[in-house]
């Protein structure tokens, strides 16, 4: 297995808050990848989560916490 690069290029800075947003939806896939690296299992699971509210929800907050991390590392583009 091939590992995981989990801060892409080494950094969390970015120019914009809209840069940010995007490397916050990169990195919580990427977690998703880190923790279960089986391709066929993750396709497999996404029907259950797709339709489940309670796990989407739970995929969006995993975003803002990301990007929260992410405008603070950013001093939030001041």
């Amino acid at each position: 297995m091939a590992e995981v690069e989990l801060i892409p290029g080494g950094t969390l800075q970015t120019q914009t808050p809209e840069e940010g947003r995007q490397l916050a939806i990169k990195l919580a896939r990427m977690i998703i990848k880190a923790t279960q690296p089986d391709a066929d299992e993750r396709a497999r699971q996404r029907v259950t989560y797709a339709t489940d509210p309670t796990m989407l929800i739970a995929v969006g907050q995993t975003v803002a916490i990301e990007f929260a991390t992410i405008a603070a590392a950013n001093d939030y583009w001041k």
